[in-house]
C-alpha cells in the first residue's frame, strides 16, 4: 500500500490552535478514540436510538457544510455532492464513492468502502455505518434547496461491510 500526504488543505490558528479545512473549523482526533467513544454510546442508548438521533445531527451538519463549501468554492449542484464525497473520503471515515445521482429526482447512492467504523468493529452481522446516513440526505436537501426545489429526501443503508456477504456498505437517498 502506498502512503500519500494528506490532500485536505489544513491551517492550524498559531494563537487558538484551531484547525481550518476550506471555511470550516475542524478537529483532529485518532480513530480509536472517536470510535470507542461511539462504541460507548451505542451501548448505553442501543444502536437503534443512537442511530437516530446522528441521523438528525449528521442532516444538520452535512446541510451546514455544503452550504458553506458551496459558497466558499462558489460550487453548485452536483459539484456540490461530489465535493463532499471527496472531503469525507480525504478525511478518513472511508472511501466514498456516488454511484448515481439525480438532482431532478432527488435520488443517490453512495457505495463506502473501508469504512473507518468496519476496520473497529469487524463483521458484526449488522449495519455499524449508521451515523453517515443523515449526511446524504442532509447533503442532498441543502442542495435541492439552494436549486429552488421542494424535493425533500430521505437516506438509509442498503447493507454495510460490516455484514456477511459484504466488503463495502450501499447508501440511497430518495424522496420523501
Amino acid at each position: 500500500m502506498a502512503k500519500i500526504a494528506p490532500q485536505l488543505p489544513i491551517e492550524v490558528d498559531s494563537e487558538t490552535g484551531v484547525w481550518t479545512s476550506d471555511a470550516l473549523p475542524m478537529l483532529y482526533v485518532p480513530r480509536h478514540f472517536f470510535v470507542n467513544n461511539h462504541m460507548g454510546i451505542e451501548e448505553v442508548l442501543g444502536a437503534e436510538a443512537y442511530a437516530e438521533i446522528l441521523y438528525k445531527a449528521g442532516y444538520k451538519s452535512a446541510w451546514h457544510w455544503c452550504e458553506k463549501e458551496a459558497e466558499c468554492h462558489g460550487l453548485d449542484g452536483v459539484a456540490v455532492f461530489e465535493h463532499y464525497m471527496k472531503r469525507l473520503s480525504q478525511r478518513g471515515w472511508g472511501l466514498f464513492k456516488i454511484q448515481d445521482i439525480d438532482l431532478d429526482k432527488g435520488t443517490a447512492s453512495v457505495k463506502l468502502e473501508h469504512s473507518a467504523f468496519v476496520y473497529v468493529y469487524g463483521k458484526v452481522g449488522r449495519k455499524v455505518d449508521y451515523m453517515f446516513t443523515g449526511w446524504f440526505a442532509g447533503a442532498m436537501d441543502q442542495i435541492l434547496e439552494a436549486r429552488g426545489s421542494k424535493i425533500r429526501t430521505v437516506a438509509e443503508q442498503v447493507y454495510g461491510g460490516s455484514e456477511e456477504g459484504h466488503d463495502d456498505g450501499l447508501f440511497i437517498v430518495k424522496p420523501l
